[in-house]
């Protein structure tokens, strides 16, 4: 698929570091995107990992062989 010009132009989006706060450009050469380094990246790995951060879920109802 070819380029579109008109896209050429266009600053490139800026992202905050998830973890630090740091402006990033949304470009390829970003390793590290959405975060601003690999310690930014590695950190909130660790934080995931550590259970620091947790997705909500709400009870689902038991199944009816379940609740026999």
């Amino acid at each position: 698929m070819a380029p579109n010009h008109s896209d050429l132009s266009k600053p490139p989006r800026i992202v905050l570091c998830p973890r630090c706060r740091t402006p990033v450009e949304w470009v390829e050469a970003s390793r590290f995107r959405p975060f601003c380094s690999a310690r930014c990246k590695t950190y909130d790995l660790g934080a995931w990992e550590s259970e620091a951060y947790r997705v909500a879920a709400s009870e689902e109802a038991p199944l009816s062989n379940e609740s026999e």
